[in-house]
């Protein structure tokens, strides 16, 4: 039997309080090379705290994240903890936001591509596939919520980060759209990229997830394939959304 591909990023007991709200609790899974990695759970069970906690953006109470350098560029791969991963290492698109809301598409796939050391080579195909050609010329603060969120897609597919965290990447979209962007991701995948993908809707997560790390009331309730799901939760699975919304709601 193979062995499952190397970890890029290992969290083990996170931690993060509001006061008398525990928002994380005990938080522990891994991230591996190559994989589409879903985080689902409903509102309010602290995916996007977890994940602003992993980007540096807010500060937890307990716990490591030990990340693994990118052996592309490195004559050694080393293992290190940091309190938060740098660009180099992971690129955080968050959910809702407006950057540079005055300035154009165009303007801001360039400064990324810039700014964080990107592939500008690679633009003109994220350009065709996230459909962005009628928008480049447009302010991102007069899109609407569908054209931001494939804005903001291509502001992370332009980078060479090896991770992508990328936290509801379907939300705003319509189903071709869905589907199209799942394709997308699925395609970097296949070059050694690695996507952690926070999504709340389970058919969207069925649809593009290698494994799935369940989150319930800030503690993971599961992780693993579907079938390891499957048998952990005692749910039989044929592979579709539908099993993957039993198994949670079983474990969770």
């Amino acid at each position: 039997m193979a062995l499952p591909p190397a970890a890029v990023l290992e969290v083990r007991h996170v931690k993060k309080r509001y006061g008398h709200l525990l928002a994380l609790d005990d938080v522990s899974f891994d991230v591996r090379a190559g994989e589409i990695l879903g985080l689902i759970g409903p509102n309010g069970a602290g995916k996007t705290t977890l994940f602003e906690c992993l980007a540096g953006l807010l500060h937890r109470d307990a716990g490591t994240v030990t990340t693994l350098a990118d052996s592309r560029s490195t004559s050694a791969p080393s293992a290190y903890s940091a309190s938060s991963l740098s660009v180099r290492q992971a690129f955080y698109v968050p959910d809702g936001i407006s950057p540079w809301p005055s300035e154009t598409v165009r303007w801001a796939l360039d400064y990324v591509a810039g700014f964080f050391g990107g592939d500008a080579s690679a633009i003109p195909a994220i350009v065709s596939s996230l459909d962005l050609a009628p928008i480049l010329d447009s302010a991102i603060g007069t899109l609407s919520k569908g054209q931001r969120k494939r804005a903001l897609l291509g502001l992370g597919l332009v980078t060479r980060s090896p991770l992508l965290m990328i936290d509801e990447p379907f939300d705003g979209l319509d189903l071709r759209q869905s589907r199209a962007v799942a394709a997308l991701l699925r395609e970097h995948a296949g070059t050694g990229r690695t996507f952690f993908l926070s999504i709340h809707q389970i058919s969207d997560a069925a649809r593009v997830c290698d494994r799935f790390v369940l989150l319930g009331a800030g503690r993971v309730r599961g992780e693993g394939t579907l079938a390891e799901l499957s048998a952990h939760s005692g749910v039989s699975s044929s592979g579709v959304s539908s099993d993957l919304e039993e198994i949670f709601l079983a474990l969770t």
